[in-house]
């Protein structure tokens, strides 16, 4: 098999949201047809030909339709061995876990086609009877996924291995890392008084009153509310299930009946009016207004005065960042020891071209070690100030074991599952019942699985 096929996220191409049902959005009609057979587990015609419709889409094809529609088989083959071995490794799933990914897929159709209604209307059934033909497909993915991080769980590298790999790397193999920069971060969040909670509750109530005398919730929503992502829809947030907003949000949302208008809820983002608009078994669409309260200036001030005093003692050496973070921060995610965590890669460092540009220009002034004066931060129509400190500052190299060994060590783990998952594919497949229909013989697969 195609080692790049053969990466443990394999499943990421073909088992991620975008599945059969994103495949089929393309009408195209498929008649159905066995084309293998792999223990006791067949792939289907339509397997094939829904994957290649999603990559077709995606303008990804490379080589001939027939060639890809065999690496597809090849894969899948892999896909029922790793399920079949599941079975006779007895390895379950819960019906809890196959609900609940059920519901992120759900959710992932349902934004796709814009609306519950929508989703129902292009593939001519209900949502329950979707998510009942996708039930089964969820299980028998969720078991190979659990399967196959069985194959790999107990893989590991030692530190010679790691330098092993690394030498034995060709020379013009060896990869360029780019500049990547640490940045940490300390916010001051200013104070909100009594008093201007209470105008923004005064705003909301007069809105209620309003609405009693028969004004219109998605006119006041558009003409007032503070959440720029809903107003322009009049408020409407669309379909959504328990556990997708603020608690508080969700608790009086899901107790209102068709039509019916809540009391103000609180929630970190501010005040908030909500309209039930309909719900659907465990989903509901509802509009709401937000008021936020606002900051005063003096506020504003304090916080970036008190900012001020804590860059100045870092500066002085008379607090180091990593104190002045658990002492002054109001970051929830100060327990990173303050760091931007990059979420393409799950740590702490990034390439320029990652870093909002907003930060970029604040630390790129920076000398490593240094922290920035007072940064004026809005987000979703929240202000506070924010000092950056720039922790370290690598210039671009090529990868050595010194500066990149994690980089490294990760590669030379990944590359040890491939040969671990090669070597089990050999001892299941002759073990394993196989067979390929005449259909598909002709195809020139990386492994023999055709016997």
């Amino acid at each position: 098999m195609n080692r790049k096929l053969l990466i443990p996220l394999i499943f990421s191409l073909f088992f991620g949201p975008r599945t059969m049902l994103e495949a089929q959005m393309q009408n195209d009609t498929i008649i159905d047809a066995v084309v293998a057979v792999v223990g006791g587990n067949m792939i289907l015609k339509s397997d094939i030909e829904n994957q290649y419709l999603q990559i077709r889409s995606q303008g990804n094809i490379q080589g001939t339709a027939t060639n890809l529609k065999c690496q597809i088989l090849e894969n899948l083959l892999y896909q029922k061995l790793v399920l079949h071995q599941s079975q006779v490794d007895s390895i379950e799933v819960t019906d809890a876990q196959v609900e609940s990914e059920m519901d992120r897929r759900m959710r992932y159709f349902i934004s796709q086609a814009g609306t519950p209604e929508r989703l129902e209307e292009h593939f001519g059934k209900s949502l329950l009877e979707i998510k009942n033909e996708l039930r089964d497909v969820i299980r028998e993915q969720m078991l190979t996924e659990q399967a196959q991080q069985k194959i790999t769980s107990d893989v590991t590298v030692t530190p010679s291995e790691v330098k092993s790999y690394f030498r034995k790397l060709p020379k013009d193999s060896i990869p360029l890392v780019n500049a990547e920069l640490e940045i940490g971060v300390i916010v001051r969040q200013p104070g909100i008084g009594d008093e201007e909670k209470q105008l923004a509750k005064d705003k909301l109530k007069g809105f209620k009153d309003r609405l009693a005398k028969g004004d219109d919730f998605s006119t006041l929503a558009v003409l007032y509310s503070e959440d720029p992502g809903s107003s322009k829809q009049g408020g409407e947030l669309g379909m959504f299930k328990r556990g997708e907003m603020r608690p508080e949000f969700e608790a009086a949302a899901f107790k209102l009946k068709p039509g019916e208008v809540s009391d103000i809820v609180e929630t970190e983002d501010g005040y908030h009016l909500i309209q039930m608009i309909e719900r659907r078994g465990e989903y509901v669409n509802v509009r709401h207004i937000l008021i936020q309260p606002k900051v005063t200036l003096q506020n504003l001030n304090k916080a970036k005065l008190s900012l001020d005093s804590v860059a100045s003692l870092i500066t002085k050496s008379k607090l180091t960042f990593d104190e002045a973070v658990i002492k002054y921060s109001d970051d929830p995610n100060k327990n990173s020891g303050g760091l931007l965590i990059n979420q393409a890669s799950g740590n702490s460092r990034f390439e320029a071209s990652q870093i909002d540009a907003k930060i970029f220009f604040v630390v790129d002034k920076l000398k490593v070690g240094e922290v920035s004066a007072p940064v004026l931060n809005t987000d979703r129509g929240k202000q506070d100030y924010r000092i950056y400190y720039l922790k370290s500052r690598s210039n671009p190299h090529k990868a050595n074991l010194e500066d990149d060994y994690t980089r490294i060590q990760q590669v030379a783990l990944e590359k040890k599952k491939i040969d671990v998952i090669s070597e089990w594919i050999s001892r299941k497949m002759a073990s394993t019942y196989i067979v390929v229909m005449d259909s598909y013989r002709s195809c020139r697969f990386e492994r023999n699985w055709i016997k």
